[in-house]
């Protein structure tokens, strides 16, 4: 079967790096699936990649990942209008408030652990099952991780453990999907300058107990190195790549 355009499914595509990401795929020539909990930004990023290509293939659909039913009805949708999926981009992420642990809810804890790392399991099960049942058989799968998963900020227990262990399940997956021909990387991403990271151009708060500024960098390098990772042959792999503002704290950090 020749297949004449991929299909691409990012989460988290309605903001920062997931929609830098999503606008990327689309210059590339991808049939995109755009999803997050919030209709409205998803629309405005598919209504600006139809702007700029009208024959661009975008479907929005809202899902809340750390839901198995929501992620169960993403991808029966996916597969009933695409009948493939070529790439996952586990993007969706969220983080808490920066408190000392013995402060943090338990509340708090599982909503970041339900969508960093719950969400990024449930939509790579529903891949893998449909990658290693399409023809052409295999896919990719690039997971957002984080330098907070090798070296954490202060108060950031929530955020960091599950992006540790985002690590696990990328190098688990890559084992698992060998037989399969499906890919699985993950891009470790420091200071792309989101919503997210805002704060940090006023000061962030560093080991020493100082608050600092801290450079940032472009989303659009991000979705540069994605794409390089999505376009190779899936007989190669990036297991694991850091893309990170260079003037960061992070290499002997704060």
């Amino acid at each position: 079967m020749e297949v004449t355009a991929k299909v691409a499914l990012v989460t988290g595509a309605g903001t920062g790096v997931g929609r830098a990401v999503s606008e990327a795929l689309a210059r590339e020539g991808y049939r995109l699936v755009l999803t997050g909990r919030r209709r409205e930004p998803l629309d405005e990023v598919a209504e600006g990649i139809r702007l700029t290509d009208p024959e661009a293939e975008t479907l929005v659909l809202s899902c809340d990942v750390g839901d198995p039913a929501s992620v169960d009805g993403l991808f029966d949708r996916i597969e009933q209008d695409f009948g493939r999926l070529d790439l996952l981009f586990n993007n969706a992420g969220s983080s808490s408030a920066a408190v000392p642990i013995d402060e943090l809810p338990v509340e708090e804890w599982q909503k970041v652990v339900d969508v960093n790392l719950t969400g990024a399991f449930l939509c790579t099960r529903r891949a893998f099952r449909l990658m290693k049942a399409q023809e052409p058989r295999g896919g990719r799968i690039i997971n957002n991780g984080s330098i907070s998963a090798h070296t954490p900020r202060p108060h950031s227990a929530p955020y960091t453990a599950t992006k540790h262990a985002i690590t696990g399940l990328t190098k688990a997956c890559a084992l698992d999907g060998r037989d399969f021909d499906i890919a699985v990387g993950q891009i470790d991403i420091g200071n792309a300058a989101t919503p997210m990271t805002e704060p940090m151009k006023k000061g962030v708060l560093q080991p020493d107990g100082s608050m600092k500024p801290e450079a940032r960098m472009d989303p659009g390098h991000v979705a540069q190195a994605v794409i390089y990772m999505a376009g190779l042959p899936l007989d190669a792999n990036v297991l694991t790549m850091t893309v990170m503002a260079t003037k960061m704290p992070f290499l002997g950090r704060g």
